[in-house]
């Protein structure tokens, strides 16, 4: 294989700013603990993670049912972006000659700056005022609407989700339903608050009344964008193209009206072909959504010709890497097999406790808890790996078959070697390891343990010695009085 045409650099811990003055984002990681607390005594909070347990779960597990070849297509699916990861570079210049071939331009940043940089000047460079974004992770990643904002340029999210965070101040929860943790009542107060020029006592009780008014918002925006960012779901290395699949029809307008087309994509996101994205596809709505397909499929390839009808004049590719490249090679790599489905949000039980807020990082849940450290340091986001009870489900439910338990051990692992844990954690841990390798002490101090802990009338422990951050919030399950291997053997005899 040839080497790349552009330069590919691990970043380690990039700097990428704020994205709003009240947003939660990167370099909050650290911070974990004080958001787990609050997500935890947050009643409408807690509400809205109930209901999407209920929804999310049950639609996606009756899609896979649905579905008899499922782990057969999920098996194809990670053999493509296996395939793809061990030719990388291979697959990136000839997406990179498609474009340039159909007329489009193709950037490469090595981190977020670069990236952000590269998308004021083409905004610039068109005289834009206002920019229509699609639902984009990579955006929220690089902070581009805080860039834009700060340059004197307004961003207007056009997915409804991220609208409605948008006009809060927000950042999104939930990879695919960004304001989850919005009530319906909470989306009624805050259209309400920034629809002033509405009647104020318009009924706003229903979804479709919700729904009509923002649509009635973003049509004006639609026509009056010069530019429009977009993420991707894939790229398509045969053609050039970039592929996104949306429900609401927003990111075709995007992409479509204003005279130049922006893409956000990270490097990872290329496949070889359309009939290899289209494998992908049965697998990624029926994980994020419990669909069968997307209601929209849009492929974007280069600007308008002469003979089409609409479409952007310009097209232009941004491709990050912001500590992909990094990973490559690496323990890691498997993590970049993601198609950013959510489904291990769905099915994780300390998800469903606190949000995707309390992680404090673009990438929420366990995918979130794997792949910040990885791009933007471990050393701010060290809790991050310790939030899973590591009961495997989020692996069991990833159409791309990722191993995130086995990955946050890991990190785990990192973060003992790197001293960044607890200096009372590692001590514990080191007495541990010590004890376990001396069996004869490892079974009397365990023994005598389980004596001391011995169930009381109540059959719980209110106030544990070394165990106060488990009784602060909950009763510790008193012991029998004998140790496991103890009751082994007792049952072992005949």
């Amino acid at each position: 294989m040839n080497a790349p045409t552009a330069p590919f650099v691990g970043i380690s811990n990039p700097s990428l700013g704020p994205r709003s003055p009240s947003a939660v984002g990167h370099g909050v990681s650290d911070q974990f603990k004080h958001n787990a607390d609050l997500a935890l005594g947050d009643a409408k909070l807690q509400v809205a993670l109930a209901e999407m347990r209920s929804s999310f779960r049950g639609r996606n597990e009756a899609a896979r049912k649905g579905l008899p070849e499922f782990q057969a297509i999920s098996n194809h699916a990670r053999a493509i972006k296996e395939h793809v990861l061990a030719n990388l570079d291979y697959y990136l210049e000839r997406f990179e000659a498609k474009v340039k071939a159909a007329g489009g331009h193709v950037h490469w940043c090595n981190d977020a700056a670069e990236a952000r940089d590269k998308v004021l000047a083409i905004c610039r460079s068109a005289g834009a005022r206002t920019v229509t974004k699609g639902k984009t992770m990579v955006g929220e990643e690089i902070a581009i609407n805080h860039h834009l904002e700060a340059n004197g340029i307004l961003p207007v999210e056009t997915d409804l989700g991220e609208y409605i965070i948008q006009l809060r101040g927000e950042t999104p929860s939930h990879i695919i339903a960004p304001a989850i943790h919005v009530s319906k009542e909470g989306v009624a107060d805050t259209f309400r608050a920034h629809h002033t020029d509405l009647d104020p006592n318009r009924p706003l009780a229903e979804i479709p009344a919700m729904l009509a008014e923002a649509r009635g918002k973003l049509r004006a925006r639609f026509l009056a964008a010069d530019v429009g960012i977009t993420g991707a779901n894939f790229l398509i290395a045969e053609t050039g193209s970039s592929v996104i699949v949306t429900n609401e029809g927003n990111g075709d307008l995007t992409q479509t009206l204003p005279k130049i087309h922006i893409v956000l994509a990270g490097i990872e996101k290329v496949v070889p072909t359309l009939e290899d994205a289209t494998s992908i596809f049965r697998v990624l709505a029926r994980s994020a959504t419990g669909q069968e397909m997307s209601v929209y499929t849009t492929v974007s390839t280069g600007p308008r010709r002469a003979h089409d009808l609409d479409g952007p004049s310009e097209y232009h590719v941004i491709l990050l890497d912001n500590g992909r490249s990094g990973v490559l090679g690496t323990e890691f790599e498997d993590m970049l097999r993601c198609i950013r489905c959510g489904a291990c949000m769905d099915h994780c039980p300390v998800y469903h406790a606190i949000g995707g807020h309390a992680y404090g990082s673009v990438y929420p849940g366990p995918i979130g808890a794997v792949l910040t450290p990885a791009l933007f340091g471990l050393k701010h986001s060290k809790d991050l790996p310790n939030a899973s009870t590591l009961c495997g489900r989020c692996e069991s439910v990833c159409p791309m078959q990722i191993p995130l338990p086995k990955m946050l051990r890991q990190w785990r692992e990192r973060s003992f070697e790197r001293h960044l844990a607890p200096a009372r954690e590692r001590w514990g841990i080191k007495a541990w390891a010590w004890l376990a390798r001396h069996p004869q002490l490892y079974r009397w101090s365990t023994a005598v343990a389980a004596r001391l802990l011995r169930r009381p009338a109540t059959g719980r422990i209110r106030h544990l010695p070394l165990g106060r951050a488990w009784t602060a919030g909950r009763d510790f399950p008193a012991s029998s009085g004998r140790t496991f291997q103890e009751q082994w053997r007792r049952r072992a005899r005949p």
